[in-house]
């Protein structure tokens, strides 16, 4: 039985700064009131577990559930989805 290295996961984000404080643990003044949820990504960074990528906001799949897109941006993501065939 072979046992595999165990790589760190990815977590695709189209903010910059986001990618930055996690990165970075420097306490920033902006950033003093995060929430523990950031704290438990930040904690997973600094072990090694999760990778933190830019993304551009122009294949953000996750798009199609939190902005208002025009026809054809909501079209694009649910063929992406699977949701519908691309000849429709």
């Amino acid at each position: 039985m072979t046992v595999g290295i165990e790589r760190p996961k990815k977590l695709f984000v189209d903010n910059k700064s986001a990618i930055n404080l996690a990165n970075n643990l420097v306490s920033h003044g902006r950033s003093k009131h995060i929430e523990a949820r950031f704290h438990f990504l930040l904690e997973e960074v600094n072990n090694g577990r999760l990778q933190v990528l830019h993304c551009s906001i122009g294949v953000q799949v996750a798009n199609i559930l939190i902005k208002s897109l025009k026809r054809d941006g909501l079209r694009k993501y649910k063929v992406e989805l699977g949701v519908v065939n691309s000849c429709t």
